[in-house]
């Protein structure tokens, strides 16, 4: 939705074509690979040197999963310029998604999008965590820590801290998804401008609500997993 907003209604115009299309685990879980060795690559780079280095790593990785989600958008568009009857899908996969982008654009090829995707997380995880701080501590009764809400209302401020974070940083993602699908030169900021000029400044937010349902379970069960984590931890290590 975020590349090709022209192909689809909406939402659920989206996910019934591509079910129907490709199915569920070529279609509804493309890219599945790339995105887990992504974040388990971010969470272990985190302790080296967190930054530049890891995003460098987490770049490539959802590079390969936003072509692979982009596969079948992307036969039709070329099918389509060249004014040629679909042929069949051809099965990719992420080594061989990476062999052909270093066959074919060399090593640079991997880091397309780069400055997108730190532009894109630098402010991003400013508010995400910000808005999760400023949630619990909005959600605290007089005279009570922010530490000692319950897990619902660690939940709640989980789940706002992902939304901020998105509602922030969605534009810089449609840019980033777009550089990195087409394999654009053109800088993001050009991208940008092109983008409204061409199709509207809500061309930004296409798949922003796929986006959100995704993100409010998912961050509101990853806050209140670290912090009740960290708890029994420090009970754990005191207590011996």
């Amino acid at each position: 939705m975020q590349t090709f907003p022209s192909l689809y209604k909406g939402m659920v115009n989206c996910f019934l074509q591509t079910l129907k299309t490709d199915g569920i685990m070529r279609g509804l879980y493309a890219g599945t690979i790339p995105a887990l060795v992504a974040n388990v690559a971010e969470n272990s780079v985190l302790f080296a040197a967190y930054g530049g280095c890891q995003k460098v790593i987490s770049n490539i990785l959802e590079l390969i999963k936003c072509k692979l989600q982009a596969t079948r958008e992307v036969q039709m568009e070329t099918m389509k310029e060249r004014s040629s009857v679909p042929t069949v899908r051809k099965e990719i996969g992420p080594w061989r998604l990476t062999s052909q982008i270093l066959k074919e654009q060399g090593v640079k090829g991997l880091f397309t999008g780069l400055s997108s995707t730190i532009a894109r997380e630098m402010p991003g995880y400013f508010f995400f965590f910000g808005g999760y701080e400023v949630t619990r501590t909005l959600l605290a009764k007089p005279n009570e820590s922010r530490d000692d809400i319950g897990w619902q209302k660690t939940m709640v401020a989980g789940a706002v801290g992902g939304s901020v974070l998105w509602l922030v940083i969605f534009p810089a993602d449609v840019v980033k998804s777009r550089i990195q699908v087409k394999n654009l030169k053109t800088p993001a900021l050009t991208v940008m401008k092109d983008i409204i000029r061409n199709e509207g400044i809500s061309s930004l937010y296409n798949g922003l609500k796929p986006t959100l349902i995704r993100t409010v379970p998912a961050t509101a069960t990853l806050f209140v997993t670290y912090e009740y984590t960290k708890k029994f931890m420090l009970n754990y290590f005191e207590s011996s």
